[in-house]
């Protein structure tokens, strides 16, 4: 199964996303797993390097994949039980190629209008891949909430807004805790460093709910 973390928004928590979602499915659920780091940031492969420093902690591959991808993803998906595609924050040929080929699609965005703004180009970028990869899910995720009760409307306008446009949001979101960052830096995930907190069920909340979806379940692109 192949998993696409990406986006048109900068600083919404892709890698994070991506990272976790690796840790959670190669950890939890025993399973053979690849990132792909397709942002020339190198976010993930850097995670990954400080990962592999560490030999308390699990080993995950990762590759880093360019421009016109699209084969190249094919042929890997073959080879592991979840590839994990984490895309810049940019549209550009690798994220349009990886989401010719994804199973799910996952776009994080926080609470904010400037995140917002990128819906409907996301929505139509959607619509063209659907038309090659009628099978992909594509779901928004809300990121980095604030965690003030007061701010709570906020999170649910966000939701209402990615809504409008057809397109699936899950319930699950995250909030802005310190964990997310410490975790990352040391190469490792919040699943690791605090298994009972709030922000490692956040995460596994995201993976569960993207596995409870199905194909016949799915929005329809208008």
């Amino acid at each position: 199964m192949m998993i696409l973390v990406g986006g048109e928004k900068g600083g919404s928590g892709k890698s994070c996303i991506a990272q976790n979602l690796a840790v959670y499915f190669a950890r939890d659920k025993k399973s053979i797993v690849l990132m792909v780091d397709c942002d020339p940031q190198r976010t993930t492969s850097d995670w990954i390097q400080t990962r592999n420093t560490d030999p308390h902690l699990s080993s995950i591959n990762c590759i880093q994949l360019y421009g016109k991808i699209r084969n190249d993803l094919l042929s890997l998906n073959q080879h592991y039980d979840y590839v994990i595609v984490d895309c810049g924050g940019q549209d550009n040929l690798a994220l349009r190629a990886a989401m010719s080929v994804a199973d799910h699609v996952v776009i994080p965005l926080r609470p904010k209008r400037r995140d917002l703004k990128t819906v409907p180009h996301m929505e139509d970028m959607l619509s063209t891949c659907k038309m090659v990869n009628p099978k992909m899910l594509a779901s928004f995720i809300i990121t980095q909430c604030p965690s003030l009760p007061s701010q709570a409307k906020r999170i649910l306008e966000a939701k209402e807004v990615c809504s409008s446009f057809g397109i699936n949001v899950l319930q699950a979101v995250t909030y802005n805790r310190n964990v997310y960052d410490d975790s990352e830096e040391r190469g490792s995930s919040v699943l690791e460093i605090d298994p009972e907190g709030k922000a490692a069920a956040e995460m596994i909340a995201i993976a569960e709910e993207l596995m409870l979806m199905k194909a016949d379940n799915s929005h329809e692109f208008n």
